[in-house]
């Protein structure tokens, strides 16, 4: 078999793949719209997206310059517009100095070949769409609503954070069913065009521009991340199967490394924070590892926790699988940020001798290991939020989806990291804005805060409230998925933003229609979820007609735009009222 039949099978393979997930939706997607979303997920392969998180930047739809993914990080950290650094109680000096914001775009074509002209349009559409001073409204007349809310995500964390000098990186990906070995050198030079173009958008910035087909994409879903690691280490202490050891830097550095160096982030995955930047914690761990003065590392550094379902060890080296590094993530960090390219310049320097303590806790009892999370978290200041997915409710959840074929995520990637169907993962943020659409009547507060609703003790305590039967959760989670199949459907034709406005809408509806009468609690929705009873596509239809009309009358009446609208409690009162539910009767 040659080269030429070897690039067929990359394509065969990635088709597939996109093919066997656009019918398993429900309805079905077209291939363009779902190879968008597989290309959106591979171009962002090593930042361990949820599948909802991607779905939430794919633009698609008309007027998107050029642009089928938008996707804004700080630092390590996906934004959304409910992000803390968006918050007027936000400290931009917690930042470190010199942060960097990657702005991430993505083109998805299903054609075999890759074109200058879309690397045109990308960058004639970027060259407006960057300027920090341009007009929305001219900018509204040119581009999709979904595109100018992405991209002005990046625009706004800019100007929020620019005190801290911001190290800003925009990246491009264009992703085809075309053979990358194929590429056209006028399209290269456009490319690296188009790389100087990004990089001259702040003094600070760079542009990078890659491009994917098969082969790549291929490569890239075929990956399954790796539990099962091996850990060298110079001392240990054993009791039972658990034990306590002092690494060498470089051995750890090795240990938190990909083979393109960068960090294996799914061992975080159950960590209860993420990484912090240069806070002042972190900035003295630097310290301590840049000077040859300190005190040995681990007198200076409470260690790391991992937990693990098993450990041997051969010689001077552990084998570890079901590897959670489950606190220590913030010291991890700072020795791979700290350290890495200094390694991989020379790993004979003394300072990769300096050690680490690590303990490896070895237990496959999973209750066991949320109570270490607990317990090794509860010593530093974490907010409660953070701690939740550990709580007996979450398990209990996760439990009962579990027994009926459904995976409640509460370990982000966990479920998907196993091979399990994406169209049957429900994550903690999915579910908690269902309840509160649904269960709640309140679908203006669940769209408003997208990656923040539990953030409050008084919102999760209502969310996830011990008298709510677990059917009842399973029932809210395939409802909403139900409503998002609709609306996704070619029959709605519906962009990306009034999907995201009105999703929740019209699952409370939806919902409401079934009890006849407006509710808020979840134990009302009981029956319909023992007797497995769900909204008709048809009456989905006549609601939705009802929904798009009040929503865009309630505008005109009102002066307001769709994001405002659609967060707004008025407007929900507007819609039970229009059904004939006056506002008394709802609460």
């Amino acid at each position: 078999m040659g080269v030429e039949d070897m690039g067929g099978n990359d394509l065969v393979l990635t088709d597939q793949i996109v093919e066997d997930r656009r019918t398993k939706s429900d309805p079905p997607l077209p291939f363009e719209v779902a190879f968008e979303h597989f290309a959106c997920e591979q171009a962002l392969h090593g930042y361990g997206l949820s599948a909802e998180e991607i779905s939430a930047g794919v633009i698609g739809g008309g007027d998107d310059g050029g642009i089928d993914g938008v996707y804004v990080f700080l630092g390590n950290r996906l934004l959304h517009e409910d992000s803390d650094v968006f918050q007027p109680s936000f400290s931009v000096n917690s930042l470190e100095n010199g942060v960097q914001l990657t702005l991430w775009l993505v083109q998805a074509k299903t054609s075999k070949s890759f074109s200058e002209a879309a690397l045109d349009k990308v960058a004639s559409s970027c060259n407006l769409l960057l300027k920090l001073d341009a007009d929305d409204a001219d900018l509204g007349k040119l581009y999709c609503e979904d595109l100018l809310a992405r991209v002005g995500l990046f625009r706004k964390a800019l100007l929020r954070i620019a005190g801290r000098m911001p190290t800003v990186k925009i990246r491009f990906s264009y992703v085809t069913r075309g053979d990358t070995e194929e590429v056209h050198p006028k399209v290269v030079v456009k490319a690296r065009h188009l790389e100087t173009q990004f990089a001259q958008t702040l003094g600070t910035a760079s542009g990078e521009v890659e491009f994917l087909g098969p082969a790549e994409l291929w490569k890239r879903a075929s990956v399954i991340p790796s539990y099962t690691l091996e850990l060298p280490y110079q001392e240990s202490i054993t009791h039972g199967t658990s034990h306590i050891a002092l690494i060498a830097l470089g051995d750890y550095i090795s240990f938190l490394s990909e083979d393109d160096g960068t960090i294996k982030s799914h061992i975080f995955d159950w960590n209860v924070r993420d990484y912090q930047g240069n806070v002042e914690v972190n900035r003295e761990i630097a310290a301590s590892l840049q000077n040859p003065d300190a005190p040995e590392f681990w007198w200076l550094n409470n260690g790391i926790t991992i937990v693990c379902s098993g450990a041997s060890s051969i010689g001077k080296r552990l084998s570890l699988s079901d590897v959670q590094i489950v606190n220590g993530l913030q010291t991890s960090y700072t020795i791979h940020e700290t350290l890495r390219e200094r390694y991989a310049e020379n790993p004979g320097d003394p300072v990769f001798q300096r050690l680490v303590q690590v303990r490896i806790l070895v237990t496959g009892d999973q209750a066991a290991r949320d109570a270490v999370i607990r317990a090794t978290n509860r010593q530093t200041s974490v907010p409660v939020a953070s701690l939740r997915a550990t709580d007996d409710i979450q398990r209990q959840i996760e439990t009962y989806f579990f027994e009926h074929d459904w995976f409640y995520d509460r370990r982000k990637n966990y479920y998907r990291n196993q091979g399990k169907p994406l169209d049957r993962i429900i994550s903690i943020p999915f579910l908690a804005q269902t309840v509160m659409a649904m269960a709640l009547g309140r679908p203006d507060y669940a769209r408003a805060r997208p990656s923040s609703l539990l953030k409050s003790d008084s919102d999760y305590q209502r969310v996830f409230s011990k008298a709510t039967p677990l059917p009842v959760y399973l029932w809210l989670a395939v409802t909403q998925r139900q409503v998002d199949g609709f609306l996704q459907s070619s029959t709605t034709s519906l962009s990306s933003s009034e999907f995201t406005n009105l999703r929740f809408h019209l699952s409370m509806l939806a919902a409401t229609d079934l009890m006849g009468r407006p509710f808020t609690g979840a134990g009302h929705l009981k029956n319909f979820a023992l007797e497995e009873v769900f909204p008709g596509s048809a009456r989905l239809s006549k609601l939705f007609e009802i929904l798009r009309e009040e929503f865009l009358r309630y505008q005109r009446q009102h002066g307001t735009g769709p994001d405002q609208t659609a967060k707004s409690n008025d407007f929900v009162q507007h819609l039970l009222e229009h059904f004939g539910w006056q506002r008394t009767s709802w609460r």
